[in-house]
């Protein structure tokens, strides 16, 4: 009997797309199990690909957009108006503008980048009549609350003296009001949900200044400033909308984009994993194969935390299907994603290397690591037919 796989990876971050880990990982298997029935559903979490990995499942038409960049310059985004839908339908992330990938290695400061883009694109999809706007949150480059977004689309963020606010997380300290009135009057006749990581909160221990202000460029003393500045944001959103975004689930996606999302435009924030395999129907697909191979750029033990090998996990375990995980990197507190229900996991590294190469060879090495995988899954599925052989030929001279 031919094997079934379904090939429901995310992106590597800086490196490939969830749709171009799914290709790779294809091709790896199908060196080692040439026959085999291979499904590949790209599970882009909210960041690097969300867009298209929904037009590619259900239809439609990606639009180039040039929007200002989380450094200010210009950078080149787009996003998805979908088929099919009974109501005009965008899906767009929030890394296409504002993007770790979009900010220089030497000028990733979180105190400085801007979400200015990400309201730049939603207006583009309103320009283009959507009536409903899906967002996706992550990969992020920035730290601001959503605030640049917020700015983008007609709101004020006012200091003391009446003068809007500049870009950047530091820039929250000085906020004094905010002035909703100004807000682009379309988005309130247009639905906004957004894809995000539901475990982010914007503020405390498990904040994300603490969590993910390292991986955007801020050292320790950055990260305290940053907090501080996304404390004093909350209060005056809460004076402002009246919602408290402290500790609410989602509210740290992408640098606290998902506070401004739903305190200051009304979006209704939801597991990213609900959203994808909404238009996926993924869990048919479960249904249907025999193994799961996902991939992640780490497994750590943050991978629980919403990250798709631990979402795609629980799902498979449901239909006792096996999953195998293919990463860059095996992280500290690993053991937390095979609580999570992993049944293997594996790096694609085979040997000491930087970053920069790492990121430049990921597709071949994902392509070794598949196959390497997949090879090894074989001896043991031999071991299994020849147990069973010699059980059989037991119980016959019997």
């Amino acid at each position: 009997m031919r094997l079934r796989i379904l090939i429901a990876p995310s992106g590597f971050k800086e490196s490939l797309s969830a749709r171009q880990v799914a290709d790779c990982v294809a091709s790896g298997v199908r060196r080692a199990v040439p026959d085999a029935l291979i499904r590949k559903a790209p599970l882009a979490d909210g960041g690097e690909g969300f867009a298209e990995a929904l037009v590619a499942a259900v239809g439609g038409e990606l639009h180039p957009v040039r929007v200002t960049g989380p450094v200010g310059e210009p950078v080149e985004a787009h996003f998805g108006m979908l088929a099919g839908e009974s109501v005009p339908t965008a899906v767009l992330e929030m890394a296409a503008a504002a993007g770790l990938r979009h900010v220089p290695p030497g000028r990733r400061d979180p105190l400085e980048t801007t979400t200015r883009g990400v309201g730049e694109l939603v207006a583009a999809a309103l320009d283009r009549g959507a009536r409903r706007i899906l967002v996706g949150c992550g990969d992020s480059g920035t730290n601001d609350g959503g605030a640049g977004m917020a700015q983008a689309l007609g709101a004020r963020l006012l200091d003391a003296d009446g003068d809007e606010i500049g870009p950047g997380g530091r820039e929250l300290l000085r906020l004094d009001r905010i002035e909703l009135g100004g807000l682009d009057p379309r988005l309130a006749e247009c639905t906004l949900d957004v894809a995000c990581n539901w475990t982010n909160v914007l503020t405390g221990p498990q904040g994300v200044a603490r969590v993910y202000g390292p991986q955007k460029g801020a050292d320790e003393e950055t990260v305290e400033v940053l907090e501080k500045a996304l404390l004093h944001y909350a209060d005056v959103v809460e004076a402002a909308t009246g919602t408290d975004v402290r500790t609410a689930p989602g509210s740290g996606a992408s640098g606290g984009l998902g506070a401004g999302l739903s305190a200051l435009l009304g979006a209704t924030l939801h597991s990213r994993f609900d959203i994808i395999t909404e238009y996926l129907a993924f869990d048919h697909l479960l249904a249907e194969c025999d193994l799961v191979i996902t991939a992640e750029g780490a497994i750590d033990r943050q991978t629980p935390r919403g990250k798709v090998p631990a979402e795609v996990a629980a799902h498979a375990a449901r239909l006792d299907v096996p999953v195998i995980a293919l990463t860059g990197t095996v992280g500290e507190g690993v053991q937390a994603a095979v609580d999570a229900g992993l049944d293997a996991y594996g790096s694609i590294l085979t040997a000491p290397c930087t970053l920069d190469e790492a990121l430049v060879r990921a597709d071949e090495l994902l392509i070794a690591a598949a196959e390497q995988a997949l090879r090894m899954m074989l001896v043991g599925r031999r071991l299994a037919w020849q147990e069973l052989d010699a059980a059989e030929s037991g119980s016959r001279r019997h």
